[in-house]
């Protein structure tokens, strides 16, 4: 028998099917795009059988090259800054270093979607930074960004449209009839929220050291961005793969999962 109440994700009301049919086309558009992205950002390796986890957790991460565009150009600004408390000397040399890794991608001839957005990022928030002549702004396109994750994993909780489920059904071939299983439900909530706890753990700590406005500060941000950067992140996503692995089975090839 199966574990259904009221009001639950998988209440079979034969009325109205039409209109939930609807009301699931947003979500189901949702995790298509989001079971894509992850596919794209090398997530999607860990969903192959076939790889031991460590290659698959370095193939999501970007492999040796992706960790290093991810951490050197904020590690720069953190040493120098530090050393120096001048803001454009910081600042050039960081986006020096995004740029000297998109240069050798593109002489390499691979593929440069992880450095470009990373350049993009850096380069971004050198120009905030430039512009007020502070150099917590470096900061503040991370800060914001981590809000706006955060938020939406928030509100998926609250609606009881979980993406981080909404990003494994679709990976997993599952599409959206995990919902329809209190277990895998109550399953993806929790995952959410873990990964919601990550970017809120994040602005507990990094919006106050922002706010401080002083040099001894804006050091202990940068130092606080690479400590809760992929330390943190690393161990969630293993932690997220190994509990959707054991909720949905073996993944299916792409051309196997759900297109719409």
């Amino acid at each position: 028998m199966t574990d259904r109440s009221p009001g639950d994700p998988g209440r079979d009301d034969h009325a109205g099917e039409s209109d939930a049919g609807k009301t699931d086309a947003v979500p189901s558009a949702i995790g298509e795009s989001l079971a894509r992205a992850a596919q794209k950002s090398g997530l999607g390796k860990l969903a192959d059988e076939d790889v031991s986890t460590g290659a698959a957790l370095m193939g999501a991460l970007g492999g040796v090259r992706g960790l290093a565009e991810t951490i050197l150009p904020g590690l720069v600004f953190l040493i120098l800054f530090t050393f120096t408390q001048n803001v454009p000397l910081s600042i050039g040399c960081s986006v020096l270093v995004a740029v000297v890794f998109t240069v050798v991608r593109l002489i390499g001839r691979t593929p440069v979607t992880q450095a470009i957005a990373g350049l993009l990022g850096v380069g971004i928030s050198a120009i905030l930074a430039l512009i007020t002549g502070r150099g917590e702004d470096n900061f503040i396109l991370g800060i914001w960004t981590n809000a706006a994750y955060a938020a939406a994993l928030l509100v998926s909780i609250l609606v009881r449209w979980p993406l981080i489920g909404l990003a494994a059904g679709y990976l997993m071939g599952d599409g959206l009839a995990w919902r329809s299983d209190r277990r895998k439900f109550r399953v993806m909530q929790a995952l959410t929220f873990l990964w919601f706890l990550l970017f809120a753990a994040r602005l507990v700590v990094q919006v106050p050291l922002y706010l401080a406005h002083t040099d001894a500060a804006t050091s202990a941000l940068a130092l606080t961005k690479l400590l809760m950067g992929v330390p943190l992140y690393a161990p969630l996503v293993l932690i997220t793969w190994f509990v959707v692995r054991g909720q949905f089975g073996a993944a299916p090839k792409p051309a196997q999962r759900p297109q719409g």
